[in-house]
């Protein structure tokens, strides 16, 4: 009878698991699986295994394809399961192309006489290959997020980019989004690409970077409230409020064109005059003063006329306004005084939507829902474009 071995920390069992096992039984006649034990797991990596001994070892034992299941004992990182493995003396030791202690896993078939056998990583079902930090990342991935409006200190957060002792300054907004319920327009500069990022349980700041441009959209819809960031290679967070201040105060204006931050990275802007639209900012939320932040917005506004962008102008009494994210397009954001203008400027502009800060609370993302009002204009704005 040909024995074939294999281990894992199998801290959730899922599909990929499943398909490995079964190549793996397919070298022999009989499949043992071996795993550390949760304090073991704990001991040597400093993992939390999801499932409890009694439950991964019910499970494992229950698939068809394994025979035995038995548990590692040795506190060697590279090979927990060396004592097990030189007592049953297996046939064959099979791994998975990632496996990250392959030469002392190789060493201990040469001593024993095993086969070391090198499975590549196949997706179950010829569907996407995964992994219990997928599956465990999509669990813990919220069911619905914010997007976000920024200040000031744009670009500042692309790592070729990043100026020490500079900021970047934005904030929060819902209504918010799901997988399922998106209102907003696609493309708008409101950060849709780091919320999607957020929602699927992927690291939103690699994703974010990989597209060649800056990681404040996820950063702050993670982070919620009116945000401060340190400008830098990675998000380092300066200070936060809940935004309450600006409540009332915005809205976003749907320009109708579609703007695409990534082809936008390259173009020739004037950074100092974003840097210090970024300190100007970051006064004003740490203050919470409305009238400073106008000030820092309007500065972000001038940067962007000086980049090309086509002017705007004020929607009934608004103090300030500036093209979210890389402009040229997308959403504008429009600052108001008080609550009472911007509703005088909502009945006005069909296309002005109002948005508020939003701040997770007691670790909590509540969802908030367009008001039918409206959610119908945006609707009727996205026909119309």
């Amino acid at each position: 009878m040909k024995k074939v071995f294999v281990s894992g920390a199998f801290s959730l069992v899922h599909a990929g698991h499943l398909q490995f096992l079964r190549e793996a039984r397919a070298l022999g006649d009989y499949l043992i699986v071996s795993y550390p034990s949760e304090e073991l797991l704990w001991t040597l990596y400093g993992r939390k295994s999801v499932l409890r001994d009694a439950d991964k070892a019910a499970l494992l034992a229950a698939l068809d394809m394994v025979d035995e299941v038995v548990l590692s004992t040795d506190e060697d990182a590279d090979v927990s399961f060396r004592s097990v493995f030189e007592k049953i003396r297996p046939d064959v030791l099979a791994v998975t192309t990632d496996d990250r202690y392959m030469e002392a896993k190789s060493a201990l078939c040469a001593k024993t006489g095993a086969k070391f056998v090198i499975l590549p990583k196949t997706a179950p079902y010829g569907t996407q290959t995964t992994s219990s930090t997928d599956v465990l990342n999509r669990a813990k991935a919220p069911a619905h997020v914010p997007l976000r409006v920024d200040f000031a200190g744009g670009w500042l957060d692309v790592p070729d980019k990043a100026r020490e002792g500079e900021y970047i300054v934005n904030c929060a907004i819902s209504p918010t989004v799901s997988l399922r319920d998106w209102e907003y327009r696609q493309g708008g500069g409101l950060g849709g690409s780091g919320g999607w990022s957020v929602l699927n349980g992927w690291d939103p700041v690699h994703s974010e970077l990989g597209l060649g441009v800056g990681w404040q959209d996820p950063a702050v819809i993670a982070e919620t409230g009116a945000c401060v960031w340190k400008s830098g290679r990675r998000p380092v967070l300066d200070f936060k409020n809940t935004g309450s201040f600006l409540s009332g105060r915005m809205a976003v204006f749907d320009t109708r064109i579609r703007h695409d931050t990534p082809g936008l990275a390259s173009l020739p802007r004037d950074m100092e005059a974003i840097a210090c639209a970024s300190r100007v900012a970051r006064l004003g939320v740490q203050q919470q003063d409305v009238t400073t932040l106008v000030e820092a917005v309007q500065m972000s506004y001038r940067a962007q006329l000086g980049e090309g962008m086509q002017p705007l102008g004020a929607i009934g009494h608004s103090m300030a306004h500036k093209y979210c994210g890389g402009g040229h397009g997308g959403y504008v954001l429009y600052l108001y005084g008080s609550r009472e203008d911007r509703a005088a400027a909502l009945d006005a502009c069909e296309d002005l939507y109002p948005v508020e800060p939003y701040c997770r609370t007691f670790g909590r993302d509540e969802p908030v829902p367009w008001e039918p009002t409206y959610l119908q204009r945006m609707r009727r704005g996205r026909q119309r474009a």
